[in-house]
């Protein structure tokens, strides 16, 4: 398996890390975790927050790579395009729970350029 799929493998489990450092507390509620994180601010919410948005990103991420593989994409560029999504997802997770949302952004930004430019490259190897 290339790097580039094992790295849709690490992007399938970056929700579930988020989302681990979120519920981590004594009160948390596993009969209404919806509502429980709900009611939570600060560190917890934003990591709830952050957790959301890996799976949004995560479709987008995993057809562009399987997309690019396809069409044949040079397998150098499959990987290192996919290794830095994952760097710049972890990135956009700490930026994300130190509370820093311009930097948050500037990193979300760079990660889906990463996924447009494997399309890109994709259409243009097809």
């Amino acid at each position: 398996m290339t790097l580039a799929f094992w790295s849709v493998l690490i992007a399938a489990f970056l929700p579930y890390a988020t989302l681990a450092f979120a519920k981590w507390s004594r009160d948390y509620d596993n009969r209404d975790p919806r509502a429980w994180l709900a009611t939570q601010g600060g560190l917890r919410r934003r990591a709830d927050y952050a957790h959301r948005n890996h799976l949004e990103a995560f479709p987008f991420f995993a057809a562009a790579v399987l997309i690019g593989a396809f069409t044949h994409v040079p397998q150098v560029w499959l990987d290192r395009l996919a290794l830095a999504f994952i760097a710049l997802r972890i990135a956009y997770t700490v930026a994300y729970l130190a509370d820093r949302p311009s930097l948050r952004s500037l990193v979300w930004t760079a990660a889906y350029g990463c996924c447009v430019a494997l399309f890109v490259m994709a259409g243009l190897a097809g």
